[in-house]
């Protein structure tokens, strides 16, 4: 155990010593690997992958990289990622406006629309609270949920967050700040396993969950 140990830092710090033979590929590594899970060796192999295809392929690559920093929106109504002011979602007329299933990010939105099993509207937090990450409520999307539920517009909010500490923490808390007004507010059944991503839920799963939702108090006593 203790030799591996050793042959694992040998082998990190022989590739922190290694030096390119172009400055442009060191660069271009260095970026790479600030991707999450992309280490410094997997850069290496992408970079010199995109340099052994076809001149307009890496080309077509930088352009829609480019493109989607400079022209993506967020939808003004959920925060859903969107090519226009409103995304496709909330310009659907048939979708139920009545309904909202809070999520954290945009991927929950693709994993809940994955089950085919939720026909309302999504609110994206952009985050959970995480005290020891600095994250507060007033960092996430919070606000503009509460102003939905004071239209009165709103009957029931779906909490779809990831059954984790974080997760259960910011569903109480957006639970107090509406507390008084008409709307009813349940939470996904406890079929995904607590700690879990909700991205990571198989659809089966999650389809099951939003189906057979709860109420949210009745999770608070579980």
């Amino acid at each position: 155990m203790h030799y591996n140990w050793i042959f694992l830092c040998l082998k990190i710090s022989t590739f922190a010593l290694m030096e390119f033979s172009s400055k442009l590929l060191e660069n271009a590594v260095n970026e790479m690997s600030q991707l999450p899970g992309i280490g410094k060796r997997t850069a290496l192999r992408l970079v010199l992958h995109l340099l052994r295809q076809p001149e307009n392929q890496t080309f077509q690559l930088a352009d829609a990289l480019s493109k989607v920093r400079r022209e993506i929106n967020f939808c003004k109504s959920c925060h859903n990622i969107s090519d226009k002011v409103l995304c496709e979602i909330c310009e659907n007329p048939n979708r139920n406006s009545e309904f909202i299933c809070v999520v954290e990010d945009v991927r929950d939105v693709m994993a809940v629309e994955n089950t085919s099993s939720f026909k309302g509207l999504y609110h994206v937090l952009g985050g959970k609270i995480s005290p020891m990450d600095g994250i507060g409520p007033q960092d996430l999307n919070i606000s503009t949920l509460v102003e939905k539920v004071k239209s009165g517009k709103v009957k029931e909010l779906v909490f779809a967050m990831s059954p984790t500490m974080e997760g259960d923490t910011t569903n109480f808390y957006i639970f107090k700040q509406i507390q008084g007004y008409n709307v009813a507010t349940s939470t996904i059944a406890r079929g995904v396993a607590a700690g879990n991503e909700l991205e990571y839920t198989d659809e089966i799963t999650l389809g099951r969950s939003i189906i057979d939702r709860v109420p949210f108090e009745a999770s608070l006593k579980s």
